[in-house]
């Protein structure tokens, strides 16, 4: 089985739906009832109930609607960063446009996939996410790098030591912390902390903004 297949605790990946379509809900569940490490352990109809579920069930990654009645999946991303869930996010969305995905990861999505998504597939990225992943179609992608804020970045990166720019070119490169740690023989304690500095040097969100912020500034693996 692949890195990530299982949850925190060493059971299944708990997972939360947010879909305000009830028969969108009963498909993802559908989906992911067949799969040995997945468990559907909750779900929601718009993003309040989203947070309020997120908070009582401590699932590992939520699969998240972005058009929602009342609050929407992009506002709900944000208070989840606000309370600083431990979830991993995947957006699952009927929507292309990047103004529509690229807020969404702004705020701290891990990735997204479509509606349409083959059910193997989902798992995949489920598993993917939960493993540390960023899942970014290259299109969306390049808009967000184009829209970065390129002032004083470079100089940030210099506060980065060896090792730590070692780990970010391995996060730009799609690496959980597992597969980190086995590369550079680490442990996994170890990397997150070196991911936590990052963060914090680079003055940064989350790992989608890393991987990012690595890509634009030629930051590779040796």
């Amino acid at each position: 089985m692949a890195d990530g297949g299982r949850g925190s605790l060493g059971g299944p990946i708990k997972v939360l739906l947010v879909d305000d379509h009830q028969v969108v809900r009963r498909g993802l569940r559908t989906f992911l009832e067949v799969q040995d490490d997945i468990e559907v352990v909750g779900e929601a109809a718009d993003g309040e109930e989203g947070v309020a579920a997120a908070e009582r069930l401590h699932p590992d990654v939520v699969l998240m609607d972005i058009k929602m009645p009342g609050m929407d999946g992009v506002e709900a991303l944000r208070l989840l960063r606000e309370q600083r869930s431990p979830a991993r996010v995947l957006i699952v969305t009927s929507f292309t446009e990047q103004r529509t995905v690229i807020p969404a990861l702004r705020a701290g999505a891990a990735g997204y996939v479509y509606k349409d998504i083959d059910p193997d597939a989902l798992a995949g990225a489920i598993r993917s996410v939960h493993a540390g992943h960023v899942l970014l179609q290259p299109e969306v992608a390049d808009a967000l790098l184009s829209q970065e804020d390129t002032g004083g970045g470079q100089g940030r990166g210099g506060s980065l030591t060896d090792r730590e720019r070692e780990v970010l070119a391995l996060i730009a490169d799609g690496r959980s912390n597992r597969e980190i740690a086995r590369a550079l023989v680490l442990s996994e304690k170890t990397v997150k902390t070196h991911v936590s500095n990052i963060l914090m040097k680079l003055d940064l969100s989350d790992r989608t903004q890393a991987a990012l912020w690595a890509v634009r500034h030629g930051v590779s693996a040796p």
